[in-house]
């Protein structure tokens, strides 16, 4: 009884994180996709620029805060974590909504960036081995759908005004935030950490450094995502001829691609495993991403759209379980915080990129950069050694040769 009640514990927890993490993903979305690119540069008067930066402040607080919270993840409670982590980011909400100020502006997204960085290291913490392909897609559904909802909320909002915008981006933050006081938690470690953050970090980084192209590839992907971050909203309404609406709809079925097929390759991932979900998915992903450079209709992007998650889809479950197979199990917080920096670093470099690029004032030479880099993964991973991509689920506790 005791066992099934534990069990029982530790999936309502899972699921309280997920909805914790879709409060987070819908206010990223809203204010870094809609909100700063629209209200922003129109009613406030800021420059492309000042937005660029501030995106680019926001992950690389995000990025660069991990490691620390890892190391606070496997000493102190998560719920704890999480409360320090909303409170900083009503701190960066409030200066954002009140100042208009671009300094100003730049500390507020770092304060945002900081306090939604814990919640990523926690979910992934507690999704077990033996549930991975179901708890990682239940895990990415809620992801997705706080990622998707929350622009295209926020584009049939904007035509209430301000304030109706404000006030719904608040109620989600608050909601986010009382989720955190019904969450039952400990420290991440499975046991009490007796090592040093030194030999964490050498146990992780022995892993890491014989994964061939781990991160290189980490920190490709997430800048070719990045580039396209300043652009995406204002692409699709000038270039593609989208009205806020119809953006709202494409965003939406771009998510629904995601949510649908999920699922079903997480599952196919964990019987078959291999490089080919990644091989396929950033090929198709880059493919799909260029050809949203030569359409004119709202049917097409909706086409594209649906590709593009239905990619994403495919190389999510093997991008993680790559991930997962370098985490030691005696430091799983700062061993994800660790990923999860170096991941995030991209994400930093690619609004800087995609701002640089966007000065040539060509529209299209950012999703063009950005699909060529998609692409050249996919190649890369094409002719890496099938051995790097073997990970626990398949009757592997560690990859081959990795000490």
């Amino acid at each position: 009884m005791d066992i099934i009640r534990n069990k029982e514990r530790q999936q309502q927890t899972f699921t309280r994180l997920a909805m914790i993490l879709f409060f987070i993903e819908w206010i990223r979305g809203a204010v870094l996709i809609t909100f700063l690119p629209i209200y922003i540069l129109t009613s406030w008067g800021l420059t492309t620029s000042v937005v660029g930066i501030a995106v680019s402040v926001h992950y690389l607080t995000d990025s660069l805060i991990k490691s620390f919270i890892g190391y606070l993840l496997d000493r102190y409670p998560g719920r704890t974590v999480l409360h320090g982590g909303f409170f900083l980011g009503f701190v960066g909400l409030l200066l954002m909504m009140t100042t208009h100020s671009p300094w100003m502006l730049i500390v507020a997204s770092a304060c945002l960036g900081a306090g939604f960085s814990p919640i990523w290291i926690l979910c992934m913490s507690q999704v077990s081995e033996e549930k991975r392909a179901q708890q990682m897609g239940t895990l990415y559904v809620y992801w997705m759908a706080g990622l998707g909802l929350g622009p295209v909320m926020m584009n049939l909002l904007i035509g209430g005004g301000l304030s109706l915008s404000l006030a719904v981006i608040g109620l989600f933050f608050v909601a986010g935030w009382i989720m955190v006081g019904l969450v039952k938690m400990n420290k991440v470690s499975v046991q009490s950490v007796n090592i040093s953050v030194g030999e964490q970090f050498v146990s992780l980084w022995n892993k890491v450094k014989k994964g061939g192209f781990l991160v290189p590839g980490m920190l490709l992907q997430t800048t070719a995502g990045g580039i396209l971050v300043p652009f995406l909203t204002s692409f699709a309404i000038s270039h593609l001829g989208l009205s806020h609406s119809q953006l709202s709809i494409v965003l939406f079925m771009g998510g629904a691609g995601v949510v649908l097929f999920l699922v079903p390759m997480g599952k196919w991932f964990d019987q078959v495993g291999g490089k080919w979900f990644l091989v396929i998915g950033f090929g198709v992903f880059a493919v799909a991403l260029f050809g949203l450079t030569s359409i004119n209709s709202f049917s097409a992007a909706i086409g594209l759209s649906l590709l593009l998650g239905c990619a994403y889809a495919a190389l999510l479950p093997s991008w993680n379980a790559l991930m997962a197979s370098y985490i030691p199990e005696d430091s799983v917080g700062i061993s994800w915080g660790l990923l999860f920096s170096i991941e995030g670093l991209g994400v930093v470099i690619g609004p800087l990129i995609g701002g640089w690029l966007g000065s040539s004032g060509n529209q299209l030479l950012p999703f063009q950069v950005s699909a060529c880099l998609f692409g050249l993964i996919s190649v890369v991973y094409l002719l890496s050694p099938a051995r790097l991509f073997i990970h626990r689920n398949r009757g592997m506790e560690k990859l081959p040769n990795v000490s």
